[in-house]
C-alpha cells in the first residue's frame, strides 16, 4: 500500500536550499491536515463509493473463489494484527510516504486462503487506527478510507487465485511480477478515483507522489517472498517479518522527526525574512512597501517563465529582502530629497553586498539567498555592480528581481521625482533589454502586467 503526501560573485544557478523542497512542504502539510479532518461533501461521498465498491468486489472474491487452504485461526490473528502494526509505519519518500506492509501481506498470499485475504487486509487497516480513536484524534468517519485503501490487495489475491493453488517458488517468479503489477494498478486506480471524485485532481498528478512508494514496495517485495517460501513450509516462519519491521519503524520515527524540524525550520526563514523586511519598512517607508510590491511582480514572472517551486521560493525570499542591506546605509542618503553625488552613490551601491553580510550571518537558506541578493543590480550588458556580471552569468532570480524592481522604482513617487506611468515605466525597459535587463524577463513582465 502506498501514500502521497514539493560565493562572493554567484553562480548562474538557482539558490540551492537548504530547507525543505517547497512541494515536498505543501504536500505533508496538506497530508497531515486533511487527515485530522471529517470527511464532508465529495470527500464523503467518494470514500462511500470506492470503500462500498472494495466491499462488494471482496465479498464476490469471497465467494467465487474456491477455499484452496484450510484456516488456522491464531495466524490468521497474528498476520492481521502484524499487518496492522506495519501499517502504521509511515516513512516519507520524495514528496509521498512507504507503508512496509508489503513484508506482512506477501506471506498472507501464501498461508491464508485467499479468499479472506482482502477482508484480513480491510480489517488490519480499520485495527490500526484504534489507538488514534480511542484518544480522540481521529474522526471515525475516516475509516471509511480504509476501505478505499485496501483495494490494493485484489489485484494479486485474483491473479494467484485464477493461477490455482501453486506452491511458492523462485520458478513462479513471472507470476509474481503479474500479482504485484496488478497490486500497483488497483492502488493507484483506487487513490486516482478518489482524489479525482473529492478534490477533481488529475490523475498523472497522483502519479509522481507514488512512484518511488512503489519502488520501496518492489525492493521489499523480495523479501517478503522469501518470508512467504519459509512460513509455507513452516508456519512460524511468519515471525521473521517482525525483526524487520521493527527497524522500519524506529527509522521511520527518525525521518518524521527530520521532517518535523525541516518543516519548523522553513517556517522561521520566512518568518526571519518577513521580519527583516519590517525592519527595513521602519527605517524606510518607500523601501519597505516598494519590496512588497516587487514580490508580486517577480512570483508572476517567475510562474509565466515557468520556474520550479524551489526557485519560485527563493525568487519570493530574494524579492523581499534585495534591498535588506539598504538599513546599513545612513538614513541621511537613503532619504536624502535630491540627486545623490557621486560619493553618495558609492555608499549606496554597497547596499547589494551589506545585504549578503547581513544574510549570511543568519545562514542557511537565507545565507544562500544572500548570494543572490548581492546580484540583483548586475546588467545584461556587464555594467552593473557589484561583480560586472553579464547575461547568463547573472543568476537569473536576480535578473528577473533586477527588472521587476526598476518597474517597481519608476512607477512609484521617490524623495527626488514622480512616479511615472505604468505605460511609460515599460516602454523605459522595453528601451534597456538587451542593455540593463534581460529580454526574456522584460518580455514575461509585459505579458504579465497585460493579464
Amino acid at each position: 500500500m502506498f501514500g502521497f503526501v514539493a560565493t562572493a560573485a554567484p553562480s548562474p544557478a538557482p539558490v540551492e536550499s537548504a530547507a525543505l523542497d517547497p512541494v515536498v512542504e505543501l504536500t505533508l502539510a496538506e497530508t497531515r491536515q486533511r487527515k485530522r479532518r471529517r470527511l464532508a461533501g465529495r470527500d464523503l461521498l467518494s470514500a462511500l463509493a470506492i470503500g462500498g465498491a472494495f466491499v462488494v468486489a471482496a465479498a464476490l472474491t469471497f465467494a467465487f473463489l474456491p477455499q484452496n487452504r484450510s484456516t488456522d485461526p491464531l495466524l490468521l490473528a497474528f498476520l492481521v494484527v502484524a499487518y496492522a502494526a506495519a501499517s502504521r509505519v509511515e516513512f516519507a519518500v520524495g514528496s509521498g510516504f512507504a507503508i512496509p506492509t508489503v513484508l506482512v501481506f506477501v506471506p498472507m498470499l501464501f498461508v491464508l486462503p485467499l479468499r479472506v485475504v482482502p477482508f484480513c487486509v480491510a480489517s488490519a487497516l480499520i485495527l490500526r487506527d484504534v489507538p488514534e480513536l480511542a484518544r480522540g484524534k481521529l474522526k471515525l468517519d475516516r475509516g471509511l478510507l480504509r476501505l478505499v485503501n485496501s483495494w490494493h490487495a485484489l489485484g494479486p489475491v485474483l491473479v494467484l487465485g485464477l493461477a490455482g493453488d501453486q506452491r511458492p517458488s523462485m520458478r513462479h517468479l513471472p507470476l509474481y511480477g503479474a500479482a504485484l503489477a496488478s497490486q500497483v494498478l488497483l492502488d493507484f486506480g483506487s487513490a486516482a478515483a478518489r482524489e479525482r471524485l473529492a478534490l477533481g485532481v488529475e490523475a498523472r498528478k497522483i502519479l509522481r507522489f507514488l512512484c518511488w512508494a512503489w519502488l520501496v514496495d518492489l525492493a521489499l517485495a523480495p523479501v517478503g517472498l522469501a518470508i512467504a517460501i519459509a512460513a509455507f513450509y513452516e508456519r512460524s516462519a511468519v515471525l521473521l517479518a517482525a525483526p524487520l519491521i521493527a527497524p522500519l519503524a524506529f527509522f521511520a520515527r527518525e525521518r518524521e522527526r527530520g521532517l518535523d524540524h525541516a518543516l519548523e525550520l522553513s517556517h522561521a526563514y520566512r518568518g526571519t525574512a518577513l521580519l527583516l523586511g519590517d525592519v527595513v519598512e521602519a527605517d524606510d517607508a518607500y523601501t519597505g512597501l516598494h519590496s512588497r510590491d516587487v514580490v508580486d511582480l517577480v512570483l508572476g514572472v517567475c510562474d509565466d517563465l515557468g520556474l520550479s517551486a524551489r526557485e519560485r521560493r527563493d525568487a519570493e525570499f530574494v524579492a523581499l529582502l534585495h534591498d535588506v542591506g539598504k538599513i546599513r546605509i545612513p538614513a541621511e542618503i537613503i532619504n536624502k530629497p535630491g540627486p545623490l553625488d557621486d560619493a553618495e552613490r558609492a555608499i549606496i551601491n554597497t547596499h547589494t553586498i551589506e545585504g549578503e553580510k547581513l544574510l549570511g550571518q543568519v545562514g542557511g537558506l537565507l545565507g544562500e539567498v544572500g548570494r543572490v541578493v548581492r546580484s540583483c543590480h548586475e546588467r545584461w550588458d556587464g555594467d552593473g555592480y557589484p561583480d560586472g556580471l553579464a547575461g547568463e552569468a547573472i543568476p537569473r532570480i536576480a535578473r528577473i528581481v533586477c527588472a521587476c524592481d526598476a518597474y517597481s522604482a519608476i512607477t512609484t513617487t521617490r524623495p527626488y521625482r514622480a512616479a511615472r506611468t505604468p505605460a511609460e515605466a515599460l516602454e523605459e525597459l522595453r528601451r534597456s533589454a538587451g542593455t540593463h535587463f534581460d529580454p526574456q524577463v522584460v518580455d514575461a513582465l509585459e505579458r504579465v502586467l497585460a493579464t
